[in-house]
């Protein structure tokens, strides 16, 4: 799949709205150039207690045994975290990916002289933490307290035998067991943030960088260094694949739309980071029989040649709340179809659909947050995931979202003792042909796509 992570597997109003939008986006991408130019020396809005480096953890009797045999963590999650071919070492080779050719074409492109050094690139490529202690290696890549956060007030009282995961959070630790914290942390490089260097702007994408895409389960799980087992529970509770990707479909749809009226391009409004990429990258030809790539999608009400705002966590977030709140999910997709249709029109109308609509998200988050999923709503969310959302996988990039979903939801349904695990594996190789159909943006194939979603959904009622 065309994600940042590798898997196991942007609607103006014409001429009366133009100079108004135009001095306000100016004044816009201004403030955002002065923020990313003083980032090296302020580090405006990230973590600001002192950061020690991976080496402050990678201790023998602390997180560097060679082999998983500690007694209440499995103490050798550097080595996993550190691991030079498998996908939970990715985080340790992010800031080597910056001496790649890619990279450093990228950077050509870009006029930055060292990729390795800028921190346009390395505030996600590496920890961008503006006190760093004597152990701290830029070339770790994204260690430890990148994630869990600067330990200079708890990496020695977290280690006691009497320490709490309330006394480790009060200390400065952050609690990444909760998935809103946690996709708050994740949304910062695999979406964006408004901190110095954690945005991906177009300029940046239309010099090569890959696409960004977010689920936060999925990329758990890809990522995991820690097992959740009866001491985690025991210490933290355990929220469950289902919560945690709801609850991360609606901050992403937040985040974005947090985003949105400071992230502007000059006269173009929204930074075409925001759009769906093939709604603008597509084929096209001079002869009249051509066939026309422009798609139908009575989910968003877009006039022809508008960029489509890229919509796959609202997509998700829709087939969330019909389960988990449908007393929100009317007003959702209204919300939904008004942003949709405002892009079109003036700046203000669209950052006013935009505030409703990132309101409903975030309530959204917390109500997930609190809820419990129970097998009945897994068995739901899946049937309206590949069933009631076909019409809207229209483009790749809802149904690369779809397929992960698939994936997630099934595999919670595992995790919790739901299903078993033999039965569902019988449905891999759907799962696996659905992702190979959404593995290329340039042959994406709709019709095909939604015939796979709609084998998986039969096959995953029969596990019922």
């Amino acid at each position: 799949m065309d994600v940042n992570v590798p898997m196991h597997a942007p609607r103006r109003g014409r001429s009366q709205q133009v100079g108004a939008w135009g001095w306000l986006t100016r004044i816009a991408a201004l403030v955002w150039a002065i923020l990313a130019a003083e980032s090296a020396v302020l580090a405006a809005g990230h973590d600001r207690a002192l950061h020690q480096g991976v080496a402050t953890c990678a201790g023998s009797t602390c997180h560097g045994r060679q082999e998983a045999t500690g007694p209440r963590v499995r103490q050798n999650e550097v080595m996993t975290w550190s691991d030079p071919a498998s996908l939970t070492g990715a985080h340790s080779r992010a800031w080597k990916v910056l001496m790649e050719p890619r990279a450093q074409a990228i950077g050509r492109r870009l006029g930055i002289a060292n990729v390795a050094a800028s921190p346009e690139c390395i505030n996600c490529h590496g920890d961008p933490a503006p006190v760093r202690g004597p152990k701290f290696q830029q070339s770790d890549g994204v260690g430890c307290e990148a994630c869990h956060g600067g330990s200079v007030n708890w990496l020695a009282s977290h280690a006691s035998v009497k320490a709490s995961t309330a006394d480790n959070m009060a200390r400065g630790m952050w609690a990444m067991h909760n998935p809103a914290v946690r996709a708050g942390v994740c949304l910062d490089c695999h979406f964006g943030s408004d901190k110095p260097g954690q945005f991906v702007f177009h300029r940046i994408m239309a010099a090569g960088h890959p696409r960004v895409a977010f689920e936060l389960d999925l990329f758990t799980s890809l990522q995991s260094h820690h097992d959740e087992d009866a001491d985690y529970r025991a210490q933290k509770g355990i929220s469950g694949g289902v919560k945690t990707w709801a609850v991360g479909q609606a901050m992403a749809v937040e985040r974005a739309l947090s985003l949105l009226p400071a992230a502007s391009a000059g006269l173009t409004g929204p930074d075409y980071y925001f759009y769906d990429c093939r709604s603008c990258h597509r084929t096209f030809s001079d002869d009249p029989a051509a066939q026309l790539v422009a798609r139908s999608n009575g989910w968003r009400p877009i006039p022809p040649g508008h960029p489509v705002w890229n919509d796959e966590q609202m997509i998700m977030l829709m087939a969330a709340a019909r389960v988990a709140a449908p007393d929100l999910a009317r007003s959702l997709e209204g919300q939904s179809r008004a942003f949709h249709a405002a892009l079109g029109g003036d700046r203000a109308g669209a950052l006013k659909a935009a505030a409703a609509l990132k309101a409903t998200a975030g309530t959204l988050a917390r109500r997930f947050a609190g809820a419990s999923f129970d097998r009945a709503q897994s068995f739901a969310l899946i049937e309206a995931v590949l069933v009631g959302n076909a019409p809207a996988y229209t483009d790749y990039q809802g149904g690369a979202q779809a397929v992960m979903a698939a994936d997630t939801l099934l595999n919670a349904l595992v995790a919790a003792g739901q299903v078993d695990r033999a039965a569902a594996l019988a449905l891999r190789p759907d799962l696996d042909r659905a992702y190979a159909l959404a593995r290329d943006a340039n042959r994406w194939d709709a019709p095909a796509f939604r015939a796979a979603l709609g084998q998986i959904a039969a096959r995953a009622r029969a596990l019922k």
